[in-house]
């Protein structure tokens, strides 16, 4: 048969070796739905990222690869228990907080290795100092602290209502006009929460080049809010989001990330 004289021999000696170098095997070829509405999807959300990112230089995503998007998947199942939920949004707060450190300012450093050779590195900013946005965003702080050993935290509370914010509560280091500021809130959707945590930085006398603002998922209108407002300031995302809904609610979003962090969702 021609199948088992030329085409098979010829997928064994030119095709079947380079499986080694693929990114990603799709099971079943055109028959796996699954698989395949999940690169499109993948596809689609880099060609959104690319897009807002060469309209805003001052937002920054980080790199998607199929381990994010695996877990990203798992924190937006609303069946995941709330142990593996905290579990995998620890894992992607952790790269967005280092992601972030990475945009900090530092200082040539020399030192001494147990071999005796020189090695010309780096050291990290020593004036900085993390603010979370309560509640939410004091989901953040064990990851800040333990990349960052000893350092600051402030607090600052907003009541949000529908697109009104009003500012309940704040408690700041003193020195904090001295600092770079890690801002955190896992999730940008309007914006107006986070525009406002802002002003009230900049009214302290933080300069806006000073702010990192770190989440988890930005909505396009809550990035295209902040980024025009504070050109200056920084972003650090891990995905941005289709957009908001009828009720200002990011799609297709984590939910009420604060109650399903802490469990205090009526589930």
């Amino acid at each position: 048969m021609p199948y088992a004289k030329f085409v098979k021999p010829a997928f064994d000696d030119f095709i079947l070796p380079t499986k080694k170098y693929a990114d990603i095997i799709i099971p079943r070829g055109g028959d796996n739905h699954v698989a395949i509405d999940l690169i499109v999807q993948h596809i689609r959300t880099k060609l959104g990222q690319h897009s807002l990112c060469k309209i805003y230089p001052n937002l920054n995503v980080i790199q998607s690869t199929f381990q994010t998007r695996g877990m990203h998947t798992l924190i937006r199942d609303k069946e995941i228990s709330k142990h593996d939920f905290v579990f995998y949004s620890d894992r992607l707060i952790r790269l967005v907080v280092e992601h972030g450190l990475g945009y900090l300012p530092f200082t040539e450093k020399q030192v001494t290795t147990p071999t005796g050779s020189i090695y010309i590195g780096v050291d990290f900013c020593k004036k900085l100092c993390g603010v979370s946005v309560i509640r939410s965003g004091e989901s953040m702080e064990n990851a800040l602290r333990a990349c960052c050993k000893g350092i600051k935290i402030g607090k600052i509370l907003i009541h949000r209502d529908r697109d009104e914010t009003q500012l309940i509560y704040e408690k700041l280091p003193k020195d904090i006009s001295e600092r770079h500021v890690l801002l955190m809130d896992p999730v940008l959707g309007t914006g107006n929460t986070a525009s406002q945590a802002i002003e009230l930085l900049i009214k302290k006398g933080v300069p806006e080049s000073r702010i990192i603002f770190l989440n988890l998922v930005s909505a396009p209108e809550g990035i295209h809010y902040v980024c025009k407002l504070f050109p200056q300031l920084k972003v650090v995302t891990s995905e941005i989001e289709a957009g908001l809904n009828d009720q200002f609610h990011v799609v297709p979003g984590l939910g009420e990330f604060g109650d399903r962090y802490f469990g205090t969702d009526d589930s």
